[in-house]
């Protein structure tokens, strides 16, 4: 799966966001979870997971009557992914651009932006 390319839809994203923060689990924690962000029909994650099973986003075992799902990829090897894409696509490759966009576009926390001036600082170190 580290290979190919990811690409899930919002829904199929939000789905997985559950399974890494939750670990393995039931169309029901799922539901229960994605009902905290907003109404979702029981049978509408069933379908979702059986897409996201058939696509190779999440995989199933069955544990008595229920079945459980699990993320096919590590979050990090999505991200990256959807990262690169986005990238590429909205920002011309250009990592710069994209950093300025969403530092711009969104309330950015002194604490936030000093992590990333740490990395920075760090990054500077290992080109060193």
């Amino acid at each position: 799966m580290a290979k190919r390319n990811i690409k899930p839809t919002d829904s199929e994203l939000a789905i997985l966001q559950v399974i890494w923060e939750k670990g393995p689990s039931s169309v029901r924690e799922i539901n229960d979870e994605l009902n905290k962000l907003r109404e979702t029909g029981y049978t509408t994650t069933l379908k979702i997971l059986q897409i996201m099973t058939t696509k190779g986003l999440v995989t199933r075992t069955k544990d008595g009557r229920n079945h459980i799902y699990a993320a096919a990829a590590e979050k990090n090897a999505t991200q990256q992914q959807l990262l690169d894409k986005l990238l590429m696509g909205a920002f011309g490759g250009s990592a710069k651009k994209l950093v300025l966009e969403a530092l711009g576009s969104h309330k950015t926390t002194l604490e936030e932006l000093q992590e990333i001036q740490n990395y920075i600082d760090e990054l500077k170190g290992a080109g060193s």
